[in-house]
């Protein structure tokens, strides 16, 4: 049995849903997200509390159930308070700047990297070798920090490279004579 599933999504004040047809429309404060939903499970909006159940007891449709409920309690906390990912370069002459599509990143290769964030993504240097990336979506915003982070992994040696704040690089011993 779901253990996440059983829980239902609380709706904080400001936050409405709408289903139709196989999609769930969730909007707040910071804008609108659109979710589809399989017919797996049914979604029911019951006293400011979004309520998922499965259609049946077999194992896909429980899976169904737990994603699904965990996919809209993120819409809804996406809409109000948004997600937030931070990033830190560890090296020589490692840097980022922020500009109105994306970010520039000086990584140590023989040219600088230009990456566009997509559309809902704002991405921010608040030091040289600090990112951060915020949005509604949190797939969007992990996304975006997996693709920075994939430019220049850090290496377990000397630590150097793009690693998420809260991520620890096991380190390695080098060679011994």
């Amino acid at each position: 049995m779901s253990r996440v599933g059983k829980h239902p999504v609380i709706l904080p004040a400001g936050v409405t849903v709408a289903l139709t047809d196989g999609q769930a429309v969730v909007k707040g404060k910071l804008g609108e997200l659109k979710c589809a939903i399989s017919d797996k499970v049914t979604v029911a909006v019951e006293n400011n509390e979004i309520i998922v159940k499965p259609v049946a007891d077999t194992k896909e449709c429980r899976m169904h159930w737990g994603t699904t409920r965990a996919n809209l309690n993120n819409m809804v906390k996406g809409v109000t308070e948004g997600f937030v990912r931070q990033l830190e370069m560890i090296g020589v002459g490692y840097r980022a700047q922020a500009n109105a599509k994306g970010v520039k990143l000086s990584l140590g290769f023989s040219h600088d990297i230009d990456y566009e964030a997509p559309e809902g993504v704002k991405i921010t240097c608040p030091e040289p070798t600090k990112i951060e990336i915020s949005g509604m979506d949190k797939r969007a915003v992990g996304a975006v920090a997996s693709e920075i982070r994939a430019f220049r992994a850090p290496e377990p040696y000397k630590g150097k490279g793009v690693k998420y704040v809260e991520e620890t690089v096991r380190r390695k011993e080098g060679k011994k004579k």
